[in-house]
């Protein structure tokens, strides 16, 4: 049984939670939030601030560790403090999802209830894959992206790292859309998208760009 370690403690956690114990080979041992000032159990897990984790992997062999935590350059920070190992990292899958046997996972990715990850996917590192979207043949998702639920990516398509697809949202076949962007909710992606933009409406276009 492998023990999960939180990092966070808010909305995104408890989703993690959920699909932490969707799965048998696998529980939650404690969750990890700087709002927390000194370690304590609450209903069965232990909690406390983050520092506290260095002293838990040094307890325990078990362990293994996702980010909690929904903002995208948050999660980023986070992982970049913590100075993990890479196998001190577990991704987790939803039992509902569906997952093709082709497709590659980085460490700490979290699939949620529902969505789908179709054949030769490359998703990156501390990706969230939310409920219910959907991620077709050969799309490549970068490092720390969150594709929101009933999100659709369609073949070949690929994300860049850090950016945010917008709930219902969908993208055409082999589009790119570049680096810590912004596609809004019911967006409809016709064309490439540029790094650091943020995108809305049917067909998509650019309403705000990084320092304007």
């Amino acid at each position: 049984m492998r023990e999960i370690v939180i990092i966070g403690d808010s909305g995104h956690a408890k989703v993690i939670t959920d699909i932490v114990n969707s799965n048998d080979d696998m529980s939650v041992f404690a969750k990890l939030d700087d709002k927390y000032q000194e370690v304590f159990v609450e209903d069965g897990l232990l909690k406390g601030p983050v520092s506290h984790l260095d002293e838990l992997i040094e307890s325990d062999s078990k362990i293994q560790v996702v980010i909690g935590i929904g903002s995208n350059t948050v999660r980023k920070k986070i992982a970049s403090s913590l100075r993990l190992a890479s196998e001190m990292y577990v991704s987790v899958i939803h039992s509902s999802a569906i997952v093709s046997p082709s497709a590659e996972l980085g460490i700490g990715t979290v699939v949620m209830p529902g969505a789908i990850i179709n054949a030769d996917a490359k998703i990156g590192d501390h990706v969230i894959v939310n409920s219910a979207s959907v991620l077709e043949h050969d799309c490549v998702v970068g490092d720390y992206a969150h594709i929101s639920p009933l999100a659709v990516l369609t073949g070949g398509v690929t994300i860049g790292e850090g950016t945010h697809i917008g709930a219902g949202a969908s993208v055409i076949p082999l589009k790119t859309i570049g680096a810590w962007s912004i596609v809004g909710a019911g967006a409809v992606v016709v064309s490439d998208i540029e790094d650091k933009v943020t995108v809305v409406g049917a067909p998509a276009r650019v309403v705000k760009r990084e320092g304007l």
